[in-house]
């Protein structure tokens, strides 16, 4: 090869690093972009800098008081992520959880995933040079922050759920509140079909961009919107039904394209679903007991290996828990969807511009602590 060439390719290739506090990433997540120009020539995300040692902490302590730990790895999915635990130390303990607190749980679970589609939507704008449209999606949000709060007593790093049911029940002032949130935020549609979704700048920036396919999905294990948005309806909510999901009627959103504009629709037509489940959660949910009578306080799990997946709102969400016979786990491996959401991006990004490099990322809707765990 001639050398004058060669050294003329390195002359124009420069290291950039995105990160650790790029606002795009969302958290200390940095990515270190091998340039040539404006085009990326390689990519690779390098973790560790919030890394909390989550797993570990959990072989060193009874295993009921691992649950506050499971809201500080996705603080937007926390709900969710208290609910795939508990579910997990019921399995293993046989406990029978009280058919009003599965209701419950689903109802604070599918509130928590459109908040958590709420701030994204928001935060993934701004990214991209929109700043009007994030006062509209927090100022729904922080209509749901209000109603669990009441309940939690939190807005953020839940732990609501307990071991045979959740901590405290509901109450006639949470079902008006949740009902009238429902109404508000369908009769805000149209701003957002308007302001947003027909706005041609966003298409542009988003259609086209990132492409991934449903092979590239299977290669690094991606779940969740991202999966949904090259065409495959796979949801845990029915492909390996939990709790009472069985009961309700809804719909699992998709879309063919698999690019930055199909994670952002699937998403969007998500937040409908979650409200249809919680309206037909609300409408049948049935008297009784929030928590299961005698659940001991000292919770000794049979010896043997468990897992418990449910749906998060950025993927399949597994705990597999290797037990000893005590009341400590020996081992808990916690499978979060952000980890191998973001595997793709080396191949996806590569060759791309910088600033469809921030579009990529932004549509995987990562959350970096439940990267490093």
């Amino acid at each position: 090869m001639n050398t004058d060439v060669l050294q003329d390719e390195r002359h124009h290739r420069f290291i950039l690093n995105m990160g650790p506090q790029h606002p795009s990433t969302h958290g200390v997540l940095r990515v270190l972009l091998e340039m040539e120009g404006e085009y990326v020539t390689e990519l690779e995300p390098v973790l560790g800098y919030g890394h909390r040692c989550h797993e570990k902490i959990a072989e060193y302590k009874p295993a009921k008081s691992f649950m506050p730990n499971t809201a500080r790895m996705d603080y937007l999915g926390a709900l969710i992520y208290n609910h795939g635990y508990a579910q997990l130390l019921e399995r293993a303990a046989g406990i029978e959880v009280p058919r009003r607190a599965e209701f419950i749980r689903v109802i604070v679970s599918e509130l928590n995933r459109v908040q958590s589609h709420l701030l994204w939507l928001g935060a993934y704008l701004l990214d991209l040079g929109a700043f009007t449209p994030i006062m509209y999606s927090f100022d729904d949000r922080e209509q749901i922050l209000d109603i669990l709060e009441d309940i939690t007593g939190s807005r953020l790093t839940y732990c609501y759920m307990r071991v045979g049911g959740v901590c405290k029940d509901i109450d006639d002032k949470f079902v008006s509140r949740t009902r009238a949130f429902i109404d508000r935020l369908r009769s805000r549609y149209p701003i957002y079909e308007e302001l947003v979704n027909g706005n041609i700048i966003l298409q542009k920036r988003l259609k086209e961009v990132g492409d991934y396919t449903p092979e590239l999905c299977a290669r690094y294990g991606v779940t969740g919107p991202l999966l949904r948005g090259t065409g495959v309806a796979y949801d845990l909510r029915r492909a390996e039904p939990y709790s009472i999901y069985p009961e309700f009627d809804f719909e699992i959103p998709t879309e063919t394209r698999g690019d930055s504009w199909a994670s952002y629709n699937v998403r969007y037509r998500e937040i409908e679903q979650s409200l249809r489940i919680i309206e037909q959660a609300l409408d049948k949910l049935p008297e009784g007991e929030f928590l299961a009578a005698k659940v001991p306080k000292k919770l000794k799990l049979p010896a043997g290996d468990y897992n418990s997946s449910v749906e998060a709102p950025r993927g399949e969400l597994s705990y597999y828990l290797v037990s000893d016979g005590s009341d400590v786990p020996y081992r808990l491996k916690v499978r979060t969807p952000s980890y191998s959401n973001l595997s793709v991006v080396p191949e996806m990004c590569q060759g791309m511009l910088i600033a469809d490099v921030v579009t990529s990322m932004g549509a995987l809707d990562l959350v970096i602590p439940e990267i490093d765990r």
